[in-house]
């Protein structure tokens, strides 16, 4: 399978780098982003974003599972950051930017 990089912009004027997370592979435990969007011809729709200190404990399942009950789509785009400050601030541009109806 081929990684397709994504990029999501932030309210701010920045650019994000995402890639889609393959559920299966081994995960990092690392400090990340991720974002819950359904994949479509005009682009990512951004549903969730959430940020975890350790990709690797998957605690960003039940977002998943919660987001894949009302969009059936739905996949995790994620983005390596160790600083949780960093982390933090890209979840509210991308939040001010993309109003995602999960994070309400």
């Amino acid at each position: 399978m081929t990684t397709r990089q994504i990029d999501l912009a932030g309210a701010s004027g920045a650019h994000y780098r995402y890639s889609p997370l393959e559920e299966n592979r081994f995960l990092p435990p690392a400090g990340a982003n991720y974002v819950i969007a359904e994949l479509t011809e005009e682009g990512p729709k951004v549903v969730y974003a959430g940020e975890t200190d350790n990709l690797a404990s998957q605690t960003w399942r039940a977002d998943l599972e919660k987001a894949r009950k009302k969009f059936q789509g739905a996949t995790v785009l994620t983005r390596l950051n160790v600083t949780r400050a960093v982390r933090e601030a890209e979840r509210r541009d991308l939040i001010d930017h993309y109003h995602p109806p999960l994070n309400g």
